[in-house]
């Protein structure tokens, strides 16, 4: 199995976690309302791998969790009540087969070196449900970040695996399920801001978002200065200002539960 590279800080990924580490925690907070969708997924597990764990966002507190997390800012930031995460990667997973009663990934699939070895491994060290919190590239472009930053939804549509392969990847009986983000969302994703864009022209909450950190500057600036403009002429809210008072939105959020069945690895 090929070893995945790693980063400056031992990021196994594609983004930089040594420059998006230090301000993640303060934008990506885990909205509750989403935990309880994941956490329902779990079932009755009562061992549970957390992969591509970050500083812990999504972990159940009343399960036995495994958190497996490559970058050392990222494990640096996990708060005291959470175990300690081990250094490694998805495609790579330190445990023997069937180790683990579920297993779980939350906004961490579009960040694997190796999809399929990740895939793989993450089937032959659980007995049950894989719950991945992902997004659907397929309905990515239906947002209306697209009409003001293209390059951005452009390079998170080309990360995010489609659907297919993650069902494939993983074996077994696969269901997908749309969330809906909230409108007051605590976990600060693109997605989450559909209804408060001015949070977009803060640089921390955009880097808090991986996907911005793929896009040159100039694409930036003049993303800030098109949405900057908009807004104050009230261009933006002619058009979406709907959204303001939208109680939720599903957009690309999605749970994907692999169960194993007939012929599953």
């Amino acid at each position: 199995m090929r070893q995945p590279s790693r980063g400056r800080d031992g990021s196994a990924g594609d983004a930089d976690y040594a420059s998006i580490g230090p301000v993640y925690r303060d934008y990506r907070v885990a909205d509750p309302r989403i935990a309880a969708i994941v956490h329902a997924a779990l079932g009755e597990a009562r061992t549970v791998l957390n992969v591509g764990a970050g500083a812990g966002s999504y972990e159940p507190t009343d399960r036995l969790v495994t958190a497996v997390e490559p970058s050392a800012t990222m494990r640096r930031k996990r708060p005291g009540h959470l175990p300690a995460a081990v250094d490694a990667c998805a495609e790579r997973l330190p445990f023997p087969d069937r180790a683990f009663d579920a297993a779980m990934g939350t906004f961490t699939v579009h960040q694997w070196g190796d999809l399929a070895a990740g895939l793989r491994e993450v089937r032959r060290v659980t007995r049950g449900p894989v719950v991945l919190l992902t997004c659907d590239p397929a309905l990515l472009h239906a947002y209306w970040l697209g009409d003001y930053a293209p390059e951005v939804i452009g390079v998170e549509a080309a990360r995010y695996p489609p659907l297919s392969a993650l069902a494939a990847g993983l074996g077994g009986v696969t269901t997908v399920t749309p969330v809906p983000i909230p409108l007051d969302c605590t976990d600060g994703f693109n997605d989450a801001y559909y209804g408060r864009p001015e949070r977009l022209l803060d640089p921390a909450a955009r880097l808090a978002c991986s996907g911005w950190s793929f896009v040159e500057p100039a694409a930036v600036a003049r993303f800030e200065a098109h949405l900057a403009r908009d807004l104050a002429d009230g261009t933006w809210d002619a058009r979406y200002g709907h959204l303001r008072g939208q109680d939720h939105l599903e957009g690309a959020l999605v749970l994907v539960v692999a169960t194993p069945g007939d012929g599953a690895p």
